[in-house]
């Protein structure tokens, strides 16, 4: 039964098909399966324009986009109508630094976290920490036979444990690529040389590599080494010491933390300006360090209304993980305060003067919810000096270019695919307009605000049972 507001719109339609009955009255319609986000506000992602508009979705991609017209009204004529009148619609967003468990696809733990995911408007994501279970999921959402955001997903960790000298090197990242994972993930712990073969290797059979930077590889040599993209920012600060300062690269602490006080951030320039140099992309994850790194109280985060989504079992986790990394004798609100500063202007002059920032929150991590935690990550970059549009493209378009696939997805034309947002506020003018979608689409699927709650507390009373 529809809703008064999308009766409203049919009559609307209804009256402009009537009007142009000489050309339509023998047509079949176009797009007779057709859902059309009708008289909406839709956001030009390259440059903030708003227009509005129809946007007639089909077979999961954007198939028109129309004025406000009755010269159309035959194109949608039997078309499921979603009332955009006063509402804003941008593109879904990516999550570039994501974690999924390692269970099989059909398992009830990974629907619920890919959900988690979709309820906040993310619409692909990036596994950072892969698994070869992983590979068959990723097929299962692209034949629909999952709802769940697009997936790009890692190699299992290549690490100082896992890798130890260059043969190893040589015969993971072949097996890997051979595997059909999308990226090689790097984490700490890889000594130079062995480091130095893994990048020979992926070069060699052509798989890109991404994550941490060792602390003996380094910033200059990673970057001229070729990431796909520097996550956590990892390696930056350190990178802001001078080698006068005589420093043990290992005893960095948290992302350099114990380096705060010898950073020299006329360095800054030059750092940033080899990621454009060498087409390095960076993901921030700066709500890591607004969160689990914080002077906040772990019970503060915990009580927080999303935590309802976690087991308690995890939540008790991050409390203890928190405090363990907090509650130390090393460990200053007034040195976090500086190192956040710091964070704060690499943000903003890889922003400006980089290759460019790709939005990543680091999700199920300690206080970061799975699709919740997206919402505090675009917070953060606001609060590090982006604008609301700046932060909507790291989301969108910078990751569509990031995978080259511009036009496919990451923007509301015609022929990508119907990866949207529904919003009830502009969120050009706050960012924090993007909480609590009206609705998303992901690839033509839609789930209105009312069904997202509906399984939300679903998965919120399972877990309230759970700590009777």
């Amino acid at each position: 039964m529809k809703t008064p507001a999308a009766f409203i719109l049919m009559v609307f339609f209804t009256v402009g098909m009537i009007a142009c009955k000489n050309k339509s009255s023998q047509k079949e319609a176009p797009f007779p399966t057709a859902k059309v986000f009708a008289d909406v506000n839709i956001v030009n992602i390259n440059n903030g324009h708003i227009t509005k508009g129809h946007v007639v979705v089909d077979s999961g991609k954007i198939q028109r986009i129309l004025p406000v017209s009755e010269d159309e009204a035959d194109v949608i004529q039997e078309a499921e109508l979603i009332n955009g009148k006063g509402k804003y619609l941008v593109p879904g967003i990516a999550e570039m630094h994501a974690h999924l468990p390692s269970v099989i696809w059909n398992d009830p733990q990974m629907e619920e976290v890919l959900f988690l995911y979709l309820s906040n408007g993310i619409t692909t994501i990036r596994g950072m920490l892969g698994h070869h279970l992983h590979l068959e999921l990723k097929e299962k959402v692209a034949n629909d036979k999952i709802l769940g955001p697009r997936i790009y997903t890692s190699s299992p960790s290549l690490n100082g444990n896992t890798v130890t000298s260059t043969e190893q090197a040589t015969e993971m990242v072949t097996a890997y690529q051979k595997d059909g994972f999308d990226f090689l993930k790097l984490h700490p712990g890889l000594r130079l040389h062995v480091f130095d073969q893994i990048v020979k290797t992926a070069k060699e059979v052509n798989i890109p590599f991404a994550g941490h930077v060792s602390s003996l590889v380094g910033i200059r040599h990673a970057l001229e080494s070729g990431y796909a993209s520097i996550d956590h920012v990892d390696g930056f600060l350190e990178g802001l010491v001078p080698e006068s300062a005589g420093v043990n690269p290992t005893e960095n602490g948290f992302f350099g933390y114990n380096f705060t006080d010898k950073a020299d951030t006329t360095l800054l320039p030059d750092l940033v300006k080899m990621t454009k140099t060498h087409q390095v992309w960076v993901v921030p994850t700066q709500s890591l360090f607004t969160r689990w790194f914080s002077p906040t109280s772990a019970e503060q985060l915990a009580s927080e209304p999303e935590m309802e989504y976690m087991a308690p079992e995890v939540i008790e986790n991050w409390i203890n993980s928190k405090k363990n990394l907090t509650e130390t004798k090393g460990y200053s609100t007034e040195q976090w305060e500086k190192f956040l500063q710091i964070r704060k202007k690499l943000l903003r002059s890889l922003q400006e003067n980089g290759h460019g920032l790709l939005l990543g929150s680091d999700a199920p991590q300690v206080f970061n919810v799975p699709g919740f935690s997206i919402q505090h990550e675009m917070q953060a970059m606001a609060d590090a000096g982006l604008s609301p549009l700046q932060i909507l493209q790291m989301g969108t378009i910078n990751p569509a270019r990031y995978f080259r696939e511009e036009g496919n997805f990451g923007e509301i034309t015609e022929g990508a695919s119907a990866d949207l947002i529904l919003l009830d506020k502009n969120p050009l003018e706050d960012i924090a307009n993007m909480q609590r979608p009206h609705g998303v689409m992901v690839r033509g699927t839609w789930m209105s605000r009312e069904q997202i709650d509906q399984r939300l507390k679903t998965i919120a009373d399972k877990y309230d049972e759970l700590k009777k």
